[in-house]
């Protein structure tokens, strides 16, 4: 034993010794950043008491100062000592808060574009109203980020009085609000809202008709409050605008009932890892038997076979009061698995909520058809300048990099951390374990030291809660159902002799502050039930605790059965504990267990990063996309004039047509000019007259030449019939309903491209490569499309009355559905009012095509 204890101080000395001395020389790459940033603080300092000299009314005159200087060449860095300085002094006056230096320090980080991680209670929300200020006087408006309404709501309330003392405008965008509400919200200096607000706007905004009913400006400079939580926790699941497709429920109702009768192991297996459920042969036939069918898997009844699957899954995988709750309204609303908040009105995807509405009984709701979709990679992406703050990101460094290239820096805090961690404490069942934590906080209850515990879902919150009223012991709870009490209950956690349930989320964005006597009880205990399978969820709940300096301590309780240890592990772990003689009841702390359960979670990262990873390279393909189409709608929406594009786009099918019937390699005789000018007819609306002396002497190319002239001749006798400043706007307007239409079929095309893509895999392919080729494909082919539908309605346009273009101009009722990433968030848009009678589907088309509305540009 001695050897080994020599050796490995040896060991230590020589290389730990050599790590520390060049650390000490060169610092670690956090330590250089901060080094080039303390200079600039001391300058801040130094303009202190200038600042304070100043009046109100020549304070808030720095504002329009800073705004001169930069249109006259400075640069925003240049500004910054005496912005933030300025800041500084303006917060002084309106909230009676000042900013310490590491805030100061933080504020420079997100300025410059990074991550700061700075640890509860250290004042991110007051740090970013100097890079806020700072950024805004460019004009171009900055976001603001936050995870709920109520948090946008709060702080630009709150950050806001030091804002509107500097003289610049604040917005706040919330569900709920029109159009025009939040256009002036998005026209503010500074706008406060959540991440699926600012998504689901950009998509809207990309679906209008006209420009002048956008809501956003270009995306210029976003913080993003609990970085980790937005683009890492929600980056899984996309942003999804829907419309419904009208589909019958019958099939829900009926694949319901299959399940029932079905065993574990016999007729179906479970893969609780990969959270999967297969059904075995003799499942299969009971299904079969069930629904009516021959055979699942034959091509006529696949539907079938996928709503069993969705049904199965829905009563295996899926758990009440875990992965969804059943509201008084008698609704399937989702339970947010990382923060244990409700999501009202998202929806699972692929028929999966409408299999968990028919496994509770209640009414099912139909399926929707993507319209719009992006992800929150791309979304914030998109941002010239992008920045975000947290108490927990540097775990996850590596991915913030690779996905955002955003990189982190870690703010030391204002207060030396004074919170004692105990190691963690690990029983053979869950029984033990729970009546170890009602001991303890029992024995704390009795002491008067506020307690803070800990849960991963909301059944097991309601479970301690019963046995804590069985025992006489007063206490809040903090879960989904009791989101609205939020931040009062978090705030009153550190009174004496408090007791406090949280599932998940621990009250993000409140803090929880000492009450009187309790620093002497040595702060607020932390008590997690069970670990995460995220350790940065572990260590946003420990920082509950210990904030600004504050004593505090923090342990986890865990069992055998809970299931990070049970699905990672569980059998290696127990067999540790039988070797060492643990009995029934008795805890154990030790290493070897530590080490087990953080490699445990880390496998579960790993694992969540590669599905994150994996959705942002396909949605990169779809990006690309994206991109090209929403430009071709922009240039629509600005009014260009798109008489260009659109002789370009006759130039290009003149070609196609003429090569298709007319051989470059073969004789006029032999052309196919029959085929020729049925092929005229439907793409242009005309015919070529041919003879001998007309076709003598040409050849493909002059061919393509004629038919390109006569369709441009033809296009410009339309304009004159009509009138250019018509037919503009015209062009306008069947571009941008062919785009619309064509694009969203192009986005269900893709949706089951992606769902049979993986399959490829058995065929020794690499399935996003083949993706990639068979979406680029798939993207020309709808290019085509729109250029031929666009052309053939333009072609055959004809004004009737004088208020035709008029009737085309006003947009179509909308229905649609806002989601995320399958799950559903139903916002019902108001449908348009008209003016005049609703065209009938089956009536003559008033663009004069003499086709049916529903044929043309009803289509």
């Amino acid at each position: 034993m001695q050897f080994w204890e020599t050796a490995e101080k040896l060991s230590e000395k020589v290389f730990g010794g050599v790590s520390n001395m060049l650390l000490s020389v060169f610092g670690s790459q956090n330590e250089r950043v901060l080094k080039r940033l303390y200079p600039v603080v001391d300058q801040i300092n130094a303009l202190e008491e200038t600042m304070k000299a100043k009046s109100d009314e020549a304070l808030k005159q720095q504002t329009a100062v800073f705004k001169q200087r930069f249109q006259e060449g400075e640069s925003l860095d240049d500004l910054l000592p005496e912005a933030f300085a300025t800041v500084r002094e303006a917060s002084v006056r309106s909230l009676g808060m000042r900013h310490f230096d590491v805030q100061l320090i933080g504020g420079m980080v997100l300025h410059q574009g990074k991550i700061a991680e700075m640890k509860t209670g250290e004042g991110k929300t007051l740090a970013a109203t100097l890079p806020v200020y700072l950024n805004a006087l460019t004009g171009r408006g900055v976001h603001v980020v936050t995870v709920n309404d109520y948090l946008a709501s709060r702080d630009a309330q709150w950050m806001g009085t030091i804002y509107t003392f500097l003289g610049l405008s604040v917005g706040v965008i919330v569900h709920g609000m029109d159009d025009a509400e939040r256009k002036a919200a998005y026209g503010a200096d500074i706008t406060y809202g959540t991440n699926n607000e600012f998504g689901f706007d950009y998509l809207r905004d990309n679906m209008k008709f006209y420009s002048d009913s956008l809501v956003q400006r270009d995306l210029h400079y976003a913080i993003v409050d609990e970085v980790d939580s937005i683009l890492i926790d929600e980056a899984r699941t996309p942003l999804i605008i829907s419309g419904p497709a009208e589909k019958s429920t019958t099939l829900y109702y009926q694949a319901n009932t299959v399940i029932p009768a079905l065993k574990e192991e016999d007729d179906y297996t479970i893969d609780e890892k990969a959270r999967s459920v297969t059904l075995t042969e003799a499942g299969v036939a009971k299904a079969e038997k069930a629904m009516g069918v021959d055979n699942l898997y034959a091509p006529e009844n696949v539907e079938s076979l996928h709503h069993v699957n969705q049904a199965l899954k829905a009563h295996t995988l899926f758990k009440r009061d875990v992965d969804y709750i059943i509201t008084d309204e008698k609704e399937v609303v989702i339970v947010d698995e990382f923060t244990g908040r409700l999501m009202p009105g998202r929806r699972f995807s692929e028929g999966l909520h409408q299999a968990l509405e028919a496994k509770e009984g209640v009414r099912i709701e139909n399926e929707n058809q993507t319209l719009a979709t992006i992800t929150f990679q791309n979304y914030f992406r998109m941002y010239d300048k992008l920045a975000g703050m947290t108490g927990t990101a540097d775990t996850e460094a590596e991915e913030f990099a690779k996905i955002y290239r955003l990189s982190v820096v870690v703010i030391p805090t204002n207060m030396p951390m004074v919170r004692t961690d105990f190691a963690d404490v690990i029983y053979k069942t869950r029984a033990e374990k729970f009546e170890a934590v009602l001991d303890e906080i029992a024995a704390l209850h009795e002491k008067g030291q506020p307690v803070l515990v800990g849960t991963v879902s909301i059944d097991v919150s309601e479970l301690l809660s019963k046995k804590l009223q069985k025992r006489g012991i007063r206490h809040s709870v903090l879960n989904a159902k009791r989101h609205r009490q939020e931040a009062e209950i978090v705030a009153a956690a550190g009174q004496k002799g408090a007791v406090t349930i949280s599932t998940n989320m621990a009250g993000r964005g409140t803090d929880i502050v000492l009450g009187e006597g309790v620093r002497e009880l040595d702060g607020l205990h932390i008590l997690g039930t069970e670990r995460h399978e995220s350790r940065r969820i572990d260590n946003q709940l420990r920082g509950r605790s210990g904030r600004q300096g504050d004593p505090g301590s923090s342990r986890f309780y865990l069992s055998l059965e809970d299931d990070l240890l049970r699905i990672f592990g569980g059998d290696r772990m127990k067999r540790i504990m039988e070797t060492l003689g643990m009995k029934d009841g008795d805890p154990i702390e030790h290493g070897m267990i530590t080490r087990a359960i953080e490699n445990a979670q880390k496998k579960v990262e790993g694992h969540n990063f590669e599905i994150r990873k994996h959705l942002i390279e396909y949605d990169d393909v779809m990006n690309e996309q994206r991109t090209v189409i929403y430009e071709q709608r922009r240039r629509a929406l600005r009014k260009e004039d798109l008489k260009e594009p659109v002789l370009d786009m006759i130039a290009d099918k003149a070609d196609e047509i003429a090569a298709r019937y007319a051989d470059k390699n073969a004789l006029p005789d032999e052309w196919d000019l029959d085929g020729l000018n049925e092929a005229l007819y439907k793409q242009f609306n005309m015919r070529l007259a041919f003879d001998e002396a007309s076709l003598e002497g040409l050849d493909a190319e002059a061919l393509a030449s004629r038919v390109y002239e006569s369709a441009v001749r033809h296009y410009e006798n339309k304009e004159k019939a009509i009138g250019a400043p018509d037919m503009r706007e015209l062009e306008r307007i069947f571009l941008l309903q062919t785009v619309d239409a064509l694009w969203k079929d192009h986005l269900l095309s893709m949706d089951h491209l992606k769902e049979g893509i993986g399959l490829r895999g058995y065929a020794q392919q690499n399935p996003l490569i083949i993706y990639k080729k068979e979406a680029f494909s798939m993207f020309q082919e709808m290019i085509e499309r729109i250029k031929e539908e666009t052309l053939s309605i333009l072609f055959r346009i004809q004004i009737q009355t004088p208020d035709t273009v008029e009737k085309l101009m006003q947009p179509e009722e909308q229905d649609f559905t806002l989601s995320r990433g399958g799950d559903e968030d139903e916002r019902k848009k108001a449908p348009v009012k008209r003016d005049d009678d609703k065209i009938g589907r089956n009536s003559p088309c008033p663009c004069g095509s003499g086709k049916k509305y529903k044929k043309c540009c009803g289509a």
